[in-house]
């Protein structure tokens, strides 16, 4: 072999990962309320995007400078046109699909049971559609409420704030107040460590306990506790109730969770009915004071999918219209300035801009087709549940969708994260309907993971409170039921339910068939 160097010419191919097709990618994981903060972005760097409903009238933008109109049959398409141009300026990466086309609407004339050929789609609502059209500037309309007007809710920290502000304080403790405020959590527990809050401070943690002191005082009753405990303590001293046997309860609370009664009636020395009437007054109070305020607000969940049954037995999956945004490319507005644009980096400005706006609505699309893609796959794959309940729900793996729809698991995976199913029988994570199997004990079909546990939780309700079912009688009886489960299996699903042991359990019921 010659040491010399030499040209050779070889031809290779290679999975290159463009801009475009990463966030294509990126889209498809994102939950709704993700994807719109994400398009609201969007429309703030790129002038060529619109609003579906934002977009001026024919006679707003001036024609050209050659004094003729915008061409539509050429290199740009008109403003109405909602799905990217087919004659728009896309390098050949951009031009690939990402997935196949589906309408917004899925309709089955036929029960899923019927062959895959016999699935059809009625074209309806086609394209991109809009979770949220934008504000509107007028006072009229349904949208005008004029009790929200009128006051927010008020926060924990406000509240606190609003209480310091009455207290005699220096200006030196006013500031260790606070620092202490800002270290109570939204349910009203004090939270961090004081002696590095006095390092912070500057001050002494004698000091720093004076001004809790004063702070503990403040409503609502139990704020700035350190635990449950604590709190409990502070409302009761507030009612002046307490005493030392109930200073005892309070200190063995694990005794009250596990229902032993008789060990407490060791420790605080009491009788029954004096017990009782302790117990009845810890559950009037108030666990989680710092939750009368306003604070985060839980964000309820929007369903991206409909589900339901059509009259003649079929299907109909529908995507729900308001979690999808309704963007355009402004094309009208890109030719205007595009004529007046004389520089060479304006040109290449609009065009960059241009590509990216077509190329988001274009993903928008494709990303709105695979949900419906993948959840038309997923009531196919699991119809029993949706007819007949959880008891009938299949093992489901991503590979069997995968193969069903023609696209890669990990597209599937992607697409069911964060996405919601809503049915006749609630509304339901697209993962949800991905369990493991169990073996059956005849050899035939397996059993859902999911199923079987519902199964389980159905054995405890209905158990008797003179025959508390072990986890060894259970095995039994789900075997009987033709589920081949170990013992440690039925275990570890009892406690990811919360569903104390049978010992628990028996103690439990005994305790409430007494009371």
């Amino acid at each position: 072999m010659a040491l010399t160097p030499r040209l050779d010419l070889r031809q290779s191919q290679q999975l290159v990962m463009t801009p475009q097709l990463q966030q294509a990618i990126k889209l498809l994981q994102l939950s709704n309320l993700d994807l719109a903060a994400y398009v609201e972005q969007e429309l703030e760097k790129n002038p060529l995007l619109e609003r579906a409903d934002s977009l001026p009238g024919e006679d707003e933008y001036p024609a050209s400078d050659d004094g003729g109109d915008v061409d539509n049959d050429g290199d740009f398409a008109s403003l109405e046109e909602i799905s990217i141009s087919e004659d728009a300026p896309l390098s050949a990466a951009e031009n690939t699909a990402i997935d196949t086309d589906y309408d917004n609407i899925y309709t089955s004339d036929a029960p899923l049971d019927a062959p895959s050929e016999a699935i059809g789609a009625d074209a309806a609502n086609t394209g991109i559609l809009s979770a949220s059209t934008g504000g509107s500037n007028s006072f009229s309309g349904a949208d005008l409420n004029l009790e929200n007007t009128l006051s927010e809710d008020l926060s924990l920290r406000d509240h606190l704030d609003q209480q310091l502000n009455l207290l005699s304080l220096t200006p030196a403790d006013r500031l260790i107040a606070s620092y202490l405020i800002d270290m109570v959590s939204d349910a009203g527990y004090l939270v961090g460590d004081l002696e590095e809050a006095s390092e912070n401070l500057g001050c002494t943690t004698e000091r720093l306990q004076s001004v809790l002191e004063i702070l503990r005082g403040l409503e609502p009753t139990g704020v700035f506790a350190t635990d449950l405990a604590d709190c409990l303590a502070l409302q009761l001293k507030e009612k002046n109730r307490y005493d030392p046997a109930i200073a005892a309860l309070l200190e063995n609370l694990e005794m009250l969770a596990e229902g032993n009664l008789k060990g407490l009636l060791e420790v605080c020395d009491i009788d029954q009915e004096d017990l009782a009437e302790m117990i009845s007054e810890i559950k009037a109070l108030d666990p989680k004071p710092g939750l009368q305020f306003g604070g985060e607000v839980a964000q309820t969940v929007v369903p991206d999918v409909f589900v339901q049954r059509r009259p003649d037995g079929g299907w109909q999956i529908e995507l729900n219209s308001e979690t999808l945004p309704k963007v355009l490319v402004n094309n009208r507005y890109y030719s205007v300035i595009n004529n007046k644009s004389r520089r060479k980096e304006e040109k290449e400005y609009l065009s960059e801009c241009l590509n990216s706006a077509n190329w988001l609505v274009k993903s928008l699309d494709q990303r709105a087709h695979t949900i419906l893609k993948v959840a038309t796959a997923l009531v196919e794959e699991q119809e029993m549940f949706f007819t007949q309940g959880i008891e009938f729900l299949r093992p489901l793996n991503l590979k069997t969708i995968a193969e069903a729809i023609s696209m890669h698991e990990s597209t599937v995976s992607r697409v069911t994260s964060n996405k919601y199913l809503a049915t006749s029988r609630g509304v339901f994570e697209l993962k949800y309907f991905f369990t493991s199997a169990i073996n059956s004990t005849s050899g035939g079909d397996s059993h859902s993971a999911t199923s079987v546990r519902h199964k389980l939780k159905q054995l405890i309700d209905d158990e008797a409170p003179n025959r508390i079912l072990s986890d060894d009688k259970i095995v039994e009886l789900m075997k009987l039921q033709g589920i081949d489960i170990a013992r440690r299996t039925v275990a570890k699903y009892r406690d990811a339910m919360n569903i104390p042991s049978s010992v628990e359990r028996r103690r439990m019921k005994k305790q409430l068939i007494a009371s």
